[in-house]
């Protein structure tokens, strides 16, 4: 299906929350990775997020270059275009982009979607993504409410991280155990009375709940996903909403229980963020037909190989497969699975 439009991804999140799943939202850094999704997509018959980091979108334009912008118009072009031929609607979005990637990333790339807009057309991206957990609350807050009436104007969804997510993604790091890793009630207070809810455009929180981006084995983050119920009620209760009136976000999940995702979705997380685990999924595949196939990959004693064995095509699609089955797990952890509106 053709990429979500505007609508439609406003709808898949509403969906999400009266529904009481969530979706998922898979980093990708290359054209197999972006089939994989679609692939595992299709296969749980659930709608998603594809999405791009910084570094994500460094890789997209050519490690040799500096043109992250580029890349991620590379990635949005591709995806769009590939997105046609699979029977689920995904969107897409860009992740964790903290101050200073700003000029060279967002920016240019909400310009981009300005561009289009003017012309009678979708913006590029559905959602982006200001990460502004290593600057002052006060100051995150002032760039997100800068950015936000531009989002809305192409009619884009804006992601404010509120706290810290601890571990480190693509060079952004955060050191985990401390008190900044609990988003508190006052902090998305004050999100609150930057922002709104919704009335000066729609946005999604990232709250933080001891979450730390990475791998961990289960047991080892100590999670409290009933924090977020505790700040829905508050915010609830301060501006008489609606029951869970956030839009929230999940990162750093790697590790996490079945149980503690459950009740983080429960408590209004509609996208949860997947990255290392998917990156494992695909590359554990190419290690397994390297180490498996070891001749045939490699000219021994001047023989010839295996070309069938050592064609990327061969190992890519093994490796696709590997992640896509990994993104099933997640759509059946999150509860989409099945429920694609496509």
């Amino acid at each position: 299906m053709p990429i979500a439009t505007p609508d439609q991804y406003a709808e898949m999140l509403d969906k999400a929350k009266k529904g009481g799943f969530a979706y998922p939202a898979i980093n990708v850094s290359s054209s197999s990775t972006i089939n994989a999704v679609l692939q595992g997509l299709s296969d749980a018959g659930s709608d998603g997020i594809i999405q791009v980091t910084t570094g994500g979108a460094d890789y997209f334009a050519g490690q040799s270059v500096k043109a992250r912008a580029s890349g991620a118009l590379a990635f949005a072009a591709f995806a769009t275009e590939v997105a046609k031929n699979y029977p689920v609607t995904v969107a897409l979005h860009t992740d964790h982009c903290p101050k200073d990637a700003l000029p060279g990333f967002v920016m240019p790339l909400i310009e981009a979607s300005e561009a289009e807009v003017k012309a009678g057309r979708n913006p590029i991206f559905q959602s982006h993504m200001w990460d502004g957990s290593a600057v002052p609350l006060t100051e995150n807050l002032e760039i997100a409410k800068d950015l936000l009436p531009r989002m809305k104007a192409i009619n884009a969804i804006l992601e404010v991280e509120i706290g810290v997510v601890g571990g480190e993604e693509d060079g952004v790091q955060h050191e985990g155990s401390n008190d900044a890793l609990y988003t508190t009630l006052g902090d998305v207070t004050a999100a609150v009375e930057a922002l709104g809810l919704g009335e000066h455009g729609r946005y999604m929180a990232a709250l933080t709940f001891g979450n730390v981006h990475g791998v961990y084995k289960p047991g080892n983050v100590k999670l409290r996903p009933e924090l977020l119920k505790e700040i829905q009620d508050g915010i609830q209760a301060k501006y008489g909403t609606d029951a869970l009136p956030l839009d929230l976000v999940f990162h750093g999940g790697s590790g996490s229980t079945d149980e503690e995702i459950a009740t983080a979705v429960a408590n209004g997380v509609i996208k949860m963020n997947i990255d290392t685990d998917t990156q494992y999924a695909f590359s554990r595949s190419v290690a397994d037909s390297v180490l498996k196939n070891y001749d045939g990959f490699l000219k021994v004693d001047g023989e010839m190989g295996n070309k069938k064995v050592y064609d990327p095509r061969a190992w890519g699609k093994a490796a696709e497969s590997a992640m896509a089955a990994r993104v099933v797990d997640a759509t059946r952890q999150l509860g989409s699975a099945g429920h694609s509106g496509s």
